[in-house]
């Protein structure tokens, strides 16, 4: 079993409350959660309303199957234009991993 993850960091346009910031979020969250059929999540800077950063998790039999929703979660994100992508860490692990 492979398990791989993804946690982006992400500049928001123009947003100046809090309340702003959920309603550019909460869409990216949604759309990624239903295209891709991976858990997600805001993981960081929740109290800022300028930045945010979005995890996303897959679990698969498959190696390569966990690297290509990844790569496309990515893609996905990063192609929004009312947000801009500073970093993306990834990790992957096996069931066999210590």
């Amino acid at each position: 079993m492979w398990m791989g993850w993804i946690e982006m960091d992400l500049r928001l346009g123009d947003v100046h409350s809090l309340k702003a910031k959920r309603s550019v979020v909460r869409p990216i969250i949604a759309e990624v959660r239903k295209r891709f059929q991976v858990t997600v999540a805001e993981v960081d800077h929740l109290d800022l309303h300028r930045r945010a950063a979005i995890g996303a998790a897959v679990v698969s039999a498959d190696h390569q199957h966990v690297v290509e929703v990844l790569d496309a979660v990515e893609r996905l994100v990063a192609a929004r234009p009312e947000i801009e992508l500073l970093s993306a860490h990834r990790g992957l692990r096996t069931s066999d991993d210590e």
